[in-house]
């Protein structure tokens, strides 16, 4: 599959080519990474961190752009990732895998020796795990390239490469000599490589074509793309479309459309053509196989899914949607089609929206519309008071908890703070 590209540097989204003369310069990063992670996983680079443009603290003109992205995709990060400490930071931040170059190998190894750092990769698989590490394995004319591209180490790219995936899930090749050229990358390398290691391989440089990123995909290799997507060459929807596995299926995809909250809604069957439709109408859309006809969810009753990100499994046999239910999935008028709710389940997201439309669009009588914001945070230090020192039973518990919460999603609509902010902030505490 096709990991989209989003290279920083002072603080603007950048394309170099060969790592060095830019190309292209745009300032839509929020757009772009909310648009690439629609069809998959999303690399952020920090150029400057890559190259040591750093302050004293470590910092660079992308810092802040860079972490107000991590949190909005599957996002893998890489740049300039030289200690444990600035690895671990990144995926407290939201990172799901930081990539690690220069720092994973040693700039002047002996004859017979390994060629890795070990000691800083032991300690970084202790810390964060080796499901979250990802290896560089760029080289030029065959050989791992160091510091930005601006050094060659002198260790071929196989060795390294059989070395590093000890401690790493994936390793990321990129052909220095190919980058940002769209004239292709080395597929004799590429299939050495494959052929070399068995973790997940992620190929980078060069690719300008849906033919290149199919064959690719057919040896095993995925690909991240850069200067390809942003001149237009190649677009995210065709390659989705041509990495997934058409003829094991028949050419028919099983699609599984699932909630934000991750509660699966219903099954069906999508064709190349409805694949289509669903990427150009943003609403989930299947091929009925009964009726021999396209048909995009909620044509007839207006419960329509819209889809927030698509994502194949390893096979790439079956897709996954992640969506927003407009109403029930199921023709039944059900929330699911595993279920027989005709609403979603309670959860603080839920309550959260019926709080936000109470003040959008008040009703008579509605309590919620009547809360201030000294009302509000009065009732929290009640309904705390109450918790703490009332509740005797499970039951009192129960009650007195949820009127708590309640008043606190209150407060923190007042305060323009939404509790995937909160799950944030705990995640970030819970990896530190």
């Amino acid at each position: 599959m096709v990991i989209s590209s989003i290279d920083l540097k002072d603080g603007h989204v950048v394309q170099l080519k060969n790592g060095k003369d830019l190309v292209l310069q745009r300032d839509d990063a929020e757009n772009l990474i909310t648009e690439f992670n629609r069809y998959g996983e999303v690399a952020i680079i920090d150029l400057d961190a890559a190259m040591r443009h750093t302050d004293e603290k470590g910092n660079t003109a992308n810092t802040e752009l860079l972490k107000s992205l991590l949190r909005k995709g599957n996002v893998r990060v890489g740049g300039g990732i030289r200690d444990v400490k600035k690895a671990k930071q990144l995926v407290s931040l939201g990172a799901e895998k930081v990539i690690i170059g220069s720092a994973a190998w040693k700039p002047n190894p002996k004859p017979g020796e390994c060629v890795l750092n070990t000691e800083f990769l032991e300690e970084l698989s202790k810390a964060i795990g080796r499901q979250r590490i990802i290896i560089s394995v760029d080289a030029i004319n065959g050989n791992i390239a160091l510091k930005g591209w601006t050094e060659t180490s002198g260790i071929p790219l196989i060795e390294g490469a059989v070395q590093a995936e000890k401690y790493a899930s994936e390793l990321l090749f990129t052909c220095v000599e190919k980058e940002g050229c769209m004239q292709g990358t080395d597929m004799d390398m590429c299939r050495a490589l494959r052929a070399a290691v068995k973790c997940r391989v992620v190929a980078a440089g060069g690719v300008n074509t849906i033919e290149q990123i199919a064959e690719l995909e057919k040896i095993g290799c995925d690909v991240q793309l850069g200067m390809a997507l942003y001149t237009g060459a190649v677009s995210l929807k065709d390659s989705f479309t041509a990495c997934l596995d058409w003829n094991k299926t028949g050419g028919m995809i099983p699609v599984i459309a699932q909630s934000t909250d991750g509660e699966v809604l219903m099954l069906g069957y999508s064709n190349k053509e409805a694949l289509n439709k669903t990427f150009d109408t943003g609403k989930l859309t299947f091929f009925s196989r009964t009726r021999n006809v396209l048909w995009t969810k909620g044509e007839t009753s207006g419960h329509f899914l819209e889809v927030q990100k698509l994502r194949a499994d390893c096979d790439r046999d079956t897709i996954l949607a992640t969506v927003i239910p407009h109403g029930g999935a199921c023709h039944t008028g059900s929330f699911t089609c595993f279920g027989s709710d005709p609403d979603a389940k309670s959860s603080m997201e839920r309550l959260y929206s019926t709080i936000a439309d109470r003040f959008a669009n008040p009703r008579p009588g509605s309590y919620t519309a009547t809360l201030n914001d000294k009302r509000v945070r009065e009732k929290v230090m009640e309904e705390a008071e109450e918790l703490t020192d009332e509740a005797e039973t499970k039951a009192d518990v129960i009650w007195e908890a949820a009127d708590l919460l309640y008043f606190v999603s209150v407060l923190m609509y007042k305060e323009g703070v939404s509790w995937k902010d909160v799950y944030d902030e705990l995640d970030r505490r819970h990896k530190e």
